[in-house]
């Protein structure tokens, strides 16, 4: 069985081991969070605007996109519904509308009408020195001259250096897989942050992505130690106020939950360390 490692995965060890613990061994999830489930409606939307006629791709049918698809995902997990209806300011109403807002300030960044995505949630998988490197791209651009431009919808605004790395390290990681499924380094990354309408875009090069492969081979390194000697330390950093689990957290006076048996082994299966969705992503 091959090992696996995706970029959501990968950057949870490089931001503490213990939180890639808690993730892929203890299944740890955090509370439904409105921002994460805003994003996963945008995302949504936008990727099925794609699916009309380059010329009715307007904000109009953006918006009524916003319904049908906040419904999918309802049904699918219903446990988003009761998170508004227990939010008391949210209603479903000021939440779609939420919504809309980043749909209509996507608009002004780019122009779907002149788009013709090659793919969306495309997954991407490649296998480097025994190592399997997985994950979904959100719009892979192809340009008749064959050149790719990798973009990535944030639903937040633009972040500051610690959070901008971990984007960009996601960024990576996809056009490393695609440079060495395709043969080519792909032209662009384009990050476009719809909290505050900034559009990020990074030029990477050869040199850049075997520093990714290198990086992300001594990540991977660092979890089979870990995993054999179930030391899962925590990291700290500016980033542990957005963590979920500091109530389990030593750092923050918790407890972590005890290990299960074969912790080792199951911190190492692909299925865990590997685990890659469109969400996740």
């Amino acid at each position: 069985m091959t090992p696996a490692l995706s970029p959501s995965r990968a950057a949870d060890f490089k931001q503490c081991p213990l939180l890639f613990r808690f993730r892929t061994i203890d299944k740890l999830e955090g509370p439904p969070s409105p921002a994460a489930a805003r994003g996963t409606l945008v995302h949504a939307v936008l990727e099925h605007l794609f699916e009309l006629p380059a010329a009715q791709r307007t904000p109009t049918a953006a918006a009524a996109l916003l319904e049908p698809r906040w419904r999918a995902l309802v049904e699918d997990r219903p446990e988003l519904a009761t998170m508004v209806e227990e939010d008391d300011a949210l209603t479903e109403e000021t939440w779609l509308a939420g919504a809309r807002g980043l749909v209509e300030q996507w608009f002004g960044l780019e122009d779907p009408t002149r788009l013709e995505p090659e793919a969306r949630e495309l997954y991407v998988e490649t296998e480097i020195e025994g190592l399997t490197l997985r994950g979904y791209v959100d719009r892979l651009d192809v340009a008749p001259d064959g050149a790719m431009r990798v973009v990535d919808y944030k639903t937040g605004r633009s972040p500051g250096e610690a959070f901008e790395a971990k984007a960009l390290f996601q960024m990576k990681f996809y056009a490393l897989v695609l440079w060495r499924l395709r043969g080519e380094v792909p032209r662009m990354l384009q990050l476009v942050y719809l909290g505050n309408g900034e559009v990020v875009r990074y030029v990477p090069d050869e040199r850049d992505l075997l520093a990714v492969e290198r990086n992300v081979r001594a990540i991977w390194d660092a979890v089979v130690r870990a995993a054999r000697s179930g030391d899962w330390r925590p990291r700290t950093s500016k980033l542990c106020g957005w963590c979920d689990f500091q109530q389990f957290c030593p750092e923050f006076g918790g407890t972590p939950p005890p290990l299960p048996d074969g912790a080792g082994l199951i911190a190492l299966d692909p299925a865990r360390s590997g685990a890659a969705s469109p969400d996740d992503e």
